[in-house]
């Protein structure tokens, strides 16, 4: 098995913590994690990964092991975030890589991409949308209405979302088998939201959601312009993002490959690692071959 390193940078003076394995010569994948998690979501998919690849996991500021500054001390939006971390990414090397997106991850992912096209050699999106088409309209109603009239009762509505339930919901909801996913996860989330003043990092970044549909034209366009070597691999049973989400890539990639797993979810690597780390290892073997000389 290959060693996972646990370490950390310093980046705008904070911390942020990161897992590392593999050949530090070899092509890089940086895996960005969603909400409301850490590069814990990834903990079973880097040693299979690490065997050709050097992967590289952050906890994106404000969750896990990275710091946590108060709302006060940093501006949280997507795109702050997506500087801090391309600012990591420059501090730990990775200067062109494959990515590996979830949820919050895909937004920041997108961004890299549109600040720096070259450097992105190929994107895996695991449950992280890029077309409105994957919006439950249900699930995201509440958000809506917090991004058109920000407000205590507004504010509300989305702050359901921190409660243990509505974690461990995110975790078992159109899952087959929830009795696969390990409780610790929507514990040890629900640990980092309940820190003091995470609260508002989390709301805040919820608010700045709105920006992320906002910016998807500009992403189809990137997509259409460099052609990115893109595999969607989806739990068909996310409500959160459908599976019509994942079907949209195809509109401005049509070779792009798109794997509906059915009975999966939302955190589609707790119950299905294994046809991920299949599907992940073909595509990036193809997406990251050497150009024939």
């Amino acid at each position: 098995m290959v060693p996972v390193h646990h370490r950390s940078t310093t980046v705008r003076g904070h911390r942020i913590a990161y897992r590392e394995a593999g050949d530090p010569a070899a092509p890089a994948v940086v895996l960005l994690h969603g909400f409301p998690t850490s590069s814990r979501m990834f903990r079973g998919l880097i040693p299979p990964l690490a065997q050709r690849y050097r992967v590289i996991a952050p906890d994106l500021l404000g969750f896990g092991h990275s710091d946590a500054p108060t709302v006060e001390e940093f501006d949280y939006t997507f795109d702050a975030l997506a500087e801090v971390t391309e600012e990591f990414l420059d501090a730990v090397g990775a200067h062109r890589y494959a990515l590996y997106v979830q949820d919050y991850g895909a937004p920041i992912g997108w961004r890299l991409a549109l600040r720096r096209p070259d450097a992105v050699r190929a994107i895996i999106t695991q449950n992280g949308n890029a077309y409105e088409d994957g919006f439950d309209p249900g699930f995201w109603a509440p958000i809506r209405e917090f991004w058109a009239a920000p407000g205590p009762r507004t504010e509300e509505g989305v702050r359901g979302a921190l409660a243990l339930d509505a974690i461990r919901w995110q975790y078992l909801h159109g899952v087959a088998e929830p009795d696969l996913v390990d409780p610790d996860t929507w514990t040890l989330d629900h640990a980092g939201v309940s820190r003091p003043g995470n609260d508002l990092v989390q709301v805040r970044l919820m608010r700045d959601y709105a920006t992320n549909p906002a910016l998807y034209p500009a992403v189809h366009e990137y997509f259409r312009t460099h052609r990115v070597p893109l595999l969607a691999v989806w739990g068909a049973g996310d409500e959160i993002f459908l599976p019509a989400g994942a079907a949209a890539f195809a509109r401005d990639l049509p070779d792009a490959r798109i794997r509906l797993v059915p009975g999966g979810g939302h955190f589609l690597l707790e119950t299905h690692l294994d046809l991920v780390v299949a599907e992940a290892a073909e595509f990036l073997a193809d997406a990251l071959a050497p150009a024939p000389a």
